[in-house]
């Protein structure tokens, strides 16, 4: 510890364990015991309390009878299990007394504090801490502490439960690792007292008729199985799993989702050997006994696993599948078995878990879908796979929430009924439809899966986030449709939908609703983006009005929209698809540039969405030297950097200087290969020298937007503009001109402007700067500092111990106004 820290700390021990005292917030209580967490790794606790007898006096005087803050005393508790956790200071602490006096009968436990859950909390963690080495489980023992952990995992208080129960299974992994002579025997009758205790009490709570104590139970050895690996959890499982198996006797079975957690994290214990302890056959009886609404967590975990019967297998899919196979059977026209599961087991499933309500038929089927959704892209997903009976299932779930289903049965009107209009359903079908399409399905599924999508996207009953996943949806499975092998152009099916397709987003993009305009636009800019190149895809574009109306939402009234217009102008400008905007002083009239309106729209949009977009736009053409770009790079560029520099939003002036540094590269090259295996070809000679390589640099006023970008106040700029400089920097190294010049260039005005600019005074600008200047000012500048000292925390000078100690004692008034380090 520091000096100046320990003379600060008697001072602040007193503090504490005077009530009168206003106490400091949670917030530096918890920065106090991460300090005393890093001194004790890093050292000796019993040193530490020998060199600071404040500490054990404020765990002494927080025993006495006093109204003590509960944050106080739950603080004291933990910074006691903080330095018990080393042995030598465990029984330091022991020969007083104190570990008793704090964690047993006659300390906070039998007390009016014992009330509040902060120092119930406090006193788990402090065990949690304190239970290290075979010391701490003699002190557990003798105390009665298990006795209290076992209640407290009921305790009204969720996270005081639950880090009681984490706080058994850390005792039982402890008591397990045996003395220094060697580990336990493996069979249960030898383990420690303490280890069986803890397997005593499970054993009776999963025998109990309360469903609380089985879940706590299930709880605990869920955690056990997740965390401990050694040969003694099989012995373990196989002792406890008579009485996890007589659960499923029980109607209903009790905890059933903890249930589930604790039989998923066996199956995954690399520690168990799964066939020669029952687990498949409980696994598989666990499924036949659960609700479908409570084995379908079961079934996707089952299927995730990587060595499994393929029988068990093959009925967890089945449990998986059976709400769609229900949806399928209830709306099929004649009776076609579903080809999903037999028609006799999907009639009592229809009637009696989809139809109750519409709460539990709406939980049930995006469930089902969200697990199926998760499951398809598994290297270990079911083979054969379902494709052609799920695309008509989320094809058909889709017709039902939209009313264009016709079922002919009764359960399939009752179904209809229920899904009419649900948002719910719309968008886990959409999403499940769209992840379907990494496969292939029969052409006349496909027909059926574009038809509901431009059902959907014409619906005006859609709302907004089902019409975002219905232009996703579309846009997946247009890239999923049938071309020519090594052509990515679209077939002539998905052409036909296309020009179908446009004039709804026509009409999308005249919403009143912007989140619709906004999803229209991010679907046209993803189209363009794939298929721009294609002469189908741009006939068709160029003969609809959606270019022209893309241009218009340029000014449209939300920011979102506007940004969005803007990458789609871009992109459709990139691709030479979109037609010149018109002034919005002569409408329809005298034409403008698309450079110019995006250029208008960074020197004047008022927020910062729109702006942050143009400066994407612009660095991309810079980088695809875009048509509007190369007529004239240093004007665009030196135009760009002077808006740029100036706006108020820092993502703007952080993508101003990646557009200054791709102008960079292309003007001296992209930066050589660091790698010592990396072939480098030979280069040859500039044929000018460097300084007037950087002439174009200087000319667009390169260096003065990046020196006072060195210099911003948002961190992120700082560090990208120092960045680009060490760039430049490295890419001169080996160029003779970075060697000192014959005559020096005379850098004071400059330096001396960056030296206000730091200041904060950024005011005169640096004017006209010649290469020898930027390389001599390259030269003299700690850019490699500059950088380290970027990387520190804005804070980090207030975060040192120190300052804390000093602020807390601030509080109180015990500094003078100006000792305190206050933030």
């Amino acid at each position: 510890m520091d000096p100046e820290c320990s003379q600060l700390l008697p001072a602040l021990c007193a503090v504490l364990a005077d009530p009168r005292q206003p106490m400091a917030d949670d917030t530096c209580l918890e920065k106090l015991l991460d300090w005393f967490k890093t001194i004790t790794e890093a050292g000796s606790s019993l040193l530490l309390l020998q060199e600071n007898p404040c500490l054990v006096e404020l765990l002494c005087h927080v025993l006495k009878p006093q109204d003590l803050s509960s944050r106080v005393l739950s603080f004291s508790l933990r910074l006691t299990g903080v330095f018990a956790a080393q042995e030598d200071c465990f029984q330091y602490l022991q020969q007083g007394e104190l570990l008793p006096r704090l964690f047993g009968e006659a300390g906070p436990l039998g007390g009016a504090a014992w009330t509040a859950p902060t120092v119930r909390s406090g006193w788990i963690q402090g065990l949690r801490s304190l239970a290290q080495h075979p010391s701490a489980l003699h002190f557990l023992a003798d105390c009665g502490a298990v006795d209290t952990i076992f209640s407290l995992q009921g305790d009204s208080s969720l996270f005081v439960a639950s880090a009681a129960g984490q706080l058994l299974v850390h005792i039982l992994s402890l008591s397990m690792r045996g003395p220094a002579e060697g580990p336990p025997g493996l069979q249960a009758d030898d383990w420690p007292a303490c280890a069986q205790k803890i397997v005593g009490h499970i054993e009776e709570s999963l025998r109990s008729t309360a469903a609380p104590q089985i879940t706590q139970a299930l709880n605990v050895l869920t955690t056990t199985f997740g965390h401990c690996h050694d040969p003694w959890t099989q012995v373990l499982w196989v002792q406890l799993h008579p009485l996890v198996a007589a659960l499923l006797e029980k109607d209903p079975v009790p905890a059933a989702h903890s249930l589930v957690d604790l039989l998923l994290s066996v199956a995954r214990s690399p520690g168990l050997s799964s066939s020669s302890c029952g687990l498949w056959e409980t696994l598989a009886q666990t499924l036949s006994h659960l609700s479908p609404t409570q084995a379908g967590l079961l079934a996707l975990g089952i299927l995730k696993l990587q060595d499994c019967p393929q029988a068990l297998r093959a009925q967890a899919f089945a449990v998986l599948l059976q709400p769609l196979a229900c949806v399928l059977k209830a709306t099929a026209q004649g009776p076609g078995p579903s080809g999903l599961l037999d028609s006799t087991s999907a009639d009592s499933v229809t009637a009696d878990i989809l139809l109750p309500s519409k709460a539990a038929c709406v939980g049930l089927l995006c469930r089902t879908l969200a697990h199926l959704e998760l499951l398809l892209p598994l290297p270990q997903r079911p083979c054969p796979w379902p494709q052609a009976p799920l695309l008509g299932a989320a094809v058909t779930l889709l017709q039902l929430c939209g009313g264009s289903g016709s079922p002919a049965s009764d359960e399939g009107r009752q179904l209809c009924t229920l899904l009419l209009g649900c948002v719910r359903v719309q968008r886990a079908a959409l999403d499940f439809l769209g992840t379907l399409s990494q496969e292939t399905g029969p052409p006349e599924l496909v027909t059926q899966v574009f038809a509901v999508l431009l059902e959907y996207l014409r619906s005006p009953d859609s709302s907004p986030t089902v019409l975002k996943k219905a232009f996703q949806a579309t846009f997946r499975w247009l890239l999923s449709s049938p071309r020519t092998p090594g052509c990515s152009d679209l077939d002539s099916h998905a052409l036909l939908f296309l020009r179908e397709l446009l004039p709804v987003l026509q009409k999308r993009l005249c919403s009143p609703c912007w989140e619709v305009r906004d999803s229209g636009l991010e679907f046209l800019t993803q189209m363009t983006r794939r298929w721009g190149g294609q002469a189908g895809f741009r006939h068709a574009l160029l003969a609809s009005e959606v270019p022209r109306l893309t241009e218009q939402l340029l000014r449209d009234p939300e920011s979102y929209v506007r940004a969005s217009a803007v990458t789609a102008m871009g992109q459709l400008s990139s691709q030479g698809l979109c037609v010149p905007p018109a002034s919005p002083e002569h409408p329809g009239g005298q034409q403008k540039s698309l450079l110019g309106e995006l250029l208008h729209i960074l020197s004047t949009d008022s927020e910062g969405f729109p702006r942050r977009a143009v400066m994407q736009v612009f660095t991309q053409w810079l980088r695809d030297s875009h048509a509007d770009v190369v007529g004239d790079t240093e004007q665009f560029v030196a135009g760009v950097l002077q808006v740029a520099g100036q706006d108020l939003d820092w993502e703007v002036r952080a993508q101003g200087l990646e557009l200054a540094l791709v102008f960079l590269e292309q003007t001296l090259g992209p930066p050589r290969s660091h790698c010592p295996y990396a072939v480098t070809p030979p280069v040859a000679a500039p044929a000018s020298p460097l300084t007037q390589a950087l002439q174009p640099l200087c000319r667009v006023r390169l260096f003065e937007f990046a020196f006072r970008a060195l210099f911003d106040c948002d961190r992120p700029v700082a560090q990208k503009s120092c960045d680009l400089l060490l760039l430049l920097r490295a890419k001169m190294a080996s160029s003779s001109s970075l060697q000192e010049p014959r005559s020096s260039p005379d850098v004071a005005s400059v330096e001396a402007a960056l030296q206000r600019w730091r200041a904060g005074d950024q005011a005169q600008p640096l004017g006209d700067l010649e290469p020898e200047v930027v390389l001599a000012v390259l030269r003299s500048m700690d850019l490699e500092g500059l950088r380290g000292a970027l990387a520190e925390s804005s804070d980090h000078v207030e975060k040192s111990p120190q300052s804390l100690l000093q602020d807390m004692l601030a509080t109180v008034g015990i500094l003078g106004e100006n000792e305190a380090d206050c933030y």
